[in-house]
């Protein structure tokens, strides 16, 4: 019993809360946007109380209750006195559950909960001789409890703050199966006990609501402020404003943009006004996740910056291409300069790439040089940089809860940077860079987009049947949940 409201108080709202990504790679003030949002809907705050309910009530129990002493008048006998001890609840089943939301917090109540409890029980009194004693064990059942609390969310310099508004619990009925003892006790404990054993339980059960969410709170407060993505980037994850409740949903908003790890300041020009996050085509789901293209720019600008685009290629689907006997006819004067010699390329990505999202997908711009060296005694020689723009349509995929995608080619235009050694045919060299796109750039890329990044759920949980969405500037992944 006190571990079923333990649990409702503390680990429903540990889903609700955690089912964000939590941290931060800044202290936000009250004016910056969310681009992340998290909306779970009624059916998925219904899938996610009665989950948590199942994993508490086995993970919680046993739980003991404090000793109960009092002295007893029984008729023909006199004064009596009675401890019960090691009083242990072992067994909770709840009827029904149900959550409601609204402006003033959130609203958990459970109906016709029933525990079980064992305890040992003790007597002793005195005759006019002898002071008389025994003891034995009993079984007891509560019945008809109901529980239920209300609490309010409020977002305080990036974090979570859980207040607990209103908490009760009723006991209805108890009944006591004694093992052992002179039927005077079953009588004199039903008339002592009934009450106190029931006053107990319902103490117990609001204390530990009260405790469960202070602990919450707590473990909201003492989360860290940043989330590492790998040994290079981080996610803003702290809340922005207020968590909204509605009397469907509740949907709260993070920062969401990327950072390098262990740096303390968001990246800037980024999106500022309001916006609003996507909604589901089909309203049944039980989560919504909206990611603004703020976002996905803001990680290719970290990788950007911290230098991991930038790559040598050295071997190719057809090797002959990476010698210069391959490019006489593109490159005559450096074939004439360094005949039969071994080439490699170097491939830069010269700034951020561009994330575009529009109502009919995702596009991907990338600026590219590639570099041709030629390998000559020994010594590296760069001999020409042709320039690309590369426009790339994007397919975003769930794959387990992460977020993984690849790209396509749509189109590429290209341009000669400079050169050493004389002129390039830019129109025989265009099949050959795309060939190397195709064959090198866009599967090398593609091979760390289809790692994934891990997208705002619980552990424990995963997306069921997730649809993506698209809207201006903004990508929403719809889904039930399941549990793994």
């Amino acid at each position: 019993m006190v571990m079923s409201s333990e649990f409702m108080g503390h680990t429903v709202f540990l889903l609700l809360l955690s089912l964000l990504l939590v941290p931060a790679s800044t202290h936000l003030q009250s004016n910056d946007e969310g681009h992340v949002s998290v909306l779970l809907s009624s059916k998925g705050i219904d899938f996610a109380k009665d989950v948590l309910i199942d994993k508490a009530i086995s993970s919680m129990l046993p739980l003991q209750l404090p000793d109960i002493e009092k002295s007893v008048k029984i008729p023909l006998i006199g004064k009596v006195k009675i401890v019960l001890s090691n009083i242990t609840i072992y067994s909770v089943e709840i009827a029904s559950s149900y959550v409601e939301t609204g402006e003033t917090g959130l609203v958990l109540v459970a109906s016709g909960a029933t525990a079980d409890l064992s305890m040992n029980w003790k007597y002793s009194y005195s005759t006019w001789i002898v002071v008389i004693s025994d003891h034995g064990d009993a079984s007891v059942q509560v019945k008809g409890m109901d529980v239920g609390f209300t609490v309010a969310l409020k977002e305080e310099g990036g974090t979570l703050k859980v207040y607990v508004l209103d908490c009760g619990c009723h006991v209805k009925d108890i009944s006591i199966t004694l093992n052992g003892g002179a039927s005077w006790l079953y009588q004199g404990l039903i008339d002592a006990f009934e009450g106190p054993i029931g006053s107990a339980v319902e103490n117990a059960i609001s204390k530990k609501i009260k405790e469960g969410i202070g602990k919450l709170d707590t473990r909201l407060q003492s989360l860290p402020k940043h989330f590492a993505i790998d040994h290079t980037a981080s996610m803003n994850i702290t809340f922005v404003d207020n968590p909204v409740l509605s009397t469907s949903s509740i949907e709260f908003e993070i920062n969401g943009l990327f950072a390098e790890v262990d740096t303390v300041s968001v990246p800037i020009n980024y999106y500022e006004g309001t916006w609003a996050p996507l909604a589901c085509k089909h309203p049944d789901k039980m989560i919504e996740i909206s990611l603004h293209e703020d976002v996905f720019n803001s990680a290719t600008s970290v990788y950007f910056s911290t230098g991991h685009m930038l790559w040598t290629v050295d071997k190719f689907v057809d090797q002959s291409l990476l010698n210069t006997a391959s490019w006489k006819f593109i490159y005559p004067q450096l074939y004439t300069q360094y005949p039969d010699d071994n080439m490699t390329l170097t491939i830069t990505i010269t700034s951020a790439p561009i994330v575009k999202i529009e109502d009919v997908g995702i596009n991907v711009t990338i600026y590219v040089d590639v570099t041709v060296n030629v390998l000559d005694a020994g010594d590296v020689i760069p001999v020409a940089c042709v320039s690309l723009e590369l426009s790339n349509g994007c397919s975003p995929q769930i794959l387990s809860n992460k977020l993984a995608s690849d790209l396509k080619l749509k189109n590429f235009n290209m341009s000669l940077k400079w050169s050493k050694i004389g002129n390039v045919h830019m129109q025989l060299l265009q099949p050959v860079m795309h060939d190397i796109i195709e064959s090198v750039f866009i599967p090398y890329v593609n091979l760390h987009l289809m790692r994934g990044y891990a997208l705002p759920i619980l552990h424990g949980f995963t997306f069921k049947n997730p649809e993506i969405q698209y809207a201006e500037a903004e990508m929403g992944i719809c889904s039930n949940l399941a549990v793994t």
